[in-house]
């Protein structure tokens, strides 16, 4: 469990492409200082099990599914990305429950710069536009966010200095790509509901 509040900006390093999954090497000396193998470090909001650790960097296998399901095989070498440890046991939770389970992937589709703030807007596939209200929360490349605006197919987030100088959601530009993860209590209460709508996420 995570709880979308960044640790480090990290980096990768390399990207081994091996046929139907990948392998990463990615940089993030904070997070790797108590990592081993088979821990969980979410990137981009993804959660990836650490193969081994060394120099400050780790390596991640990346299945087929991943792949098909978030952003992740955009990324290339020199690639910048958003890393989290998992939570522990009686930690404050700082963000919202997240398991880094992607539901899908949307694209920045435009930035509204403030004085002291920026606003983003960011495309919404339909199958999620169910789980997106309002003042709610969602995680955009595993930043913990609340929602401003929730229309039919895109939602608003608010980005404030410390957010925008800390993570990837500072650099990203419109077009880019970016994972998606809803409220897992808003899926649970769906699905205890009975609720099997077409397009509701499984």
């Amino acid at each position: 469990m995570f709880t979308g509040i960044v640790e480090e900006l990290g980096e990768v390093t390399a990207v081994e492409n091996l046929g139907d999954s990948s392998r990463f090497r990615l940089r993030g000396p904070l997070v790797t200082e108590d990592a081993k193998h088979g821990d969980s470090i979410a990137v981009n909001g993804v959660c990836l099990t650490v193969v081994d650790t060394a120099d400050g960097e780790f390596t991640a296998d990346v299945m087929a599914e991943t792949l098909k399901r978030s952003a992740l095989g955009a990324l290339r070498p020199g690639s910048r990305v958003n890393l989290e440890r998992p939570m522990a046991v009686g930690d404050r939770l700082g963000g919202h429950i997240v398991q880094g389970h992607v539901d899908g992937t949307g694209t920045i589709l435009a930035r509204t710069p403030s004085e002291n703030w920026e606003i983003v807007t960011v495309s919404l596939p339909a199958p999620l536009r169910r789980y997106v209200v309002e003042k709610g929360s969602i995680t955009v490349d595993g930043v913990s966010l609340t929602v401003v605006d929730a229309a039919a197919d895109h939602f608003t987030i608010s980005l404030i200095p410390t957010t925008l100088a800390l993570t990837t959601l500072g650099i990203k530009e419109p077009g880019d790509p970016v994972n998606l993860e809803v409220d897992v209590i808003a899926k649970y209460v769906e699905r205890l509901l009975g609720d099997t709508t077409e397009g509701a996420v499984q």
